[in-house]
């Protein structure tokens, strides 16, 4: 039997691929009846509407109302995909929103309350929709490690936020980039003030607000006057959080989980890197899980692996070729890769 370390994905990673994943993949129909439930209660449209819907809509598909139901219900569907027979799950973790799929999947929350949580949040951060994000690289195409570069990258966005009427911070550090948020003005300033990396970088990050700060305090505090601390308890797995802090099973306080995921994990900066990091050092596991939707934050988990010089990896080199000898890294919402995790 194999260990694993599961990860589920954040925001922007359901997109046009990915439509129809739910009726493609989720495993439990009366899961997802209850999610449907839940929606049509709070006047929205089900997640089987929109996954099932004719086309995707950019507009439409990553609102905050819409995508946060929406990966959570196939991040969870992939967790309860994986064969419990040949791999045993050590620990859980995510980035960003995928926080709130984590608490799911490790029944700190249960799966209905879990989705209660993720479409709660993400509603909220729709209506309120405060500042923007946007995504630059500060590692090269070889993921060899760069502190230098990545040190002056942050000073930039601390003199840009230190300007008056501007706001930008660190909102995730995710492997081999950087996720800042702020205000209008501080985003513009720092796509002023860089080169432009592979034409396409700084990216603006379409329907995104300036998660993992300051500015979405309001939001973290409507989250905490509409979720009842009755919601959290006891997680049946490790959970690692965005601080790189582990939650244990049995000696969890979920007044304090609560507290964290509705406060600190809303407003300050969420260090995915370090949170990879910690799974690695602490659990050492066999494989790690990425769950669908989406494929996008394989990298970021392959980089925050070199990142960490994890079983000697110290570039892209070295991590293709342990990939290819004994493949580490399996991303569900890849169907070539999906079979390593689900047996079938």
């Amino acid at each position: 039997m194999k260990t694993a370390v599961v990860i589920c994905p954040g925001r922007g990673t359901y997109n046009k691929a990915e439509l129809g994943y739910l009726a493609r993949h989720f495993p439990d129909a009366g899961l997802l009846a209850a999610f449907d439930a839940q929606r049509e209660a709070a006047g929205q449209e089900t997640l089987t509407a929109l996954d099932s819907a004719e086309r995707f809509s950019l507009a439409k598909h990553t609102r905050g109302d819409n995508a946060s139901g929406l990966i959570y219900a196939a991040t969870l569907g992939d967790f309860l995909a994986i064969d419990r027979e040949e791999i045993e799950i050590v620990a859980v973790t995510g980035n960003s929103m995928g926080w709130y799929s984590a608490l799911g999947c490790a029944r700190a929350l249960s799966a209905e309350d879990g989705f209660t949580v993720a479409n709660t949040m993400g509603t909220l951060m729709q209506q309120a929709l405060i500042g923007g994000q946007l995504v630059h690289p500060f590692l090269g195409d070889d993921w060899r490690p760069d502190p230098a570069r990545k040190a002056e990258l942050l000073a930039l966005v601390a003199n840009i936020d230190a300007r008056t009427d501007h706001v930008l911070a660190l909102s995730i550090d995710l492997g081999g980039m950087l996720v800042l948020a702020g205000d209008e003005a501080g985003l513009k300033a720092f796509e002023a003030a860089v080169e432009p990396v592979e034409g396409r970088f700084p990216m603006r990050l379409g329907n995104h607000a300036a998660f993992h700060t300051h500015l979405q305090q309001p939001v973290a505090e409507q989250g905490r006057a509409a979720l009842s601390p009755d919601l959290f308890g006891q997680p049946d797995l490790p959970l690692i959080d965005g601080r790189g802090a582990i939650w244990w099973p049995r000696a969890t306080d979920a007044v304090v989980l609560r507290d964290y995921t509705l406060g600190h994990q809303v407003v300050e900066s969420y260090d995915f890197t370090r949170a990879v990091t910690i799974a690695a050092h602490e659990f050492a596991p066999d494989l790690f899980i990425v769950t669908g939707p989406g494929t996008t934050l394989g990298g970021a988990v392959a980089q925050a692996l070199v990142l960490a010089d994890w079983r000697g990896m110290g570039s892209k080199a070295d991590f293709r070729a342990r990939q290819e000898a004994e493949p580490l890294l399996v991303a569900m919402g890849m169907e070539e890769q999906r079979a390593r995790a689900t047996g079938q």
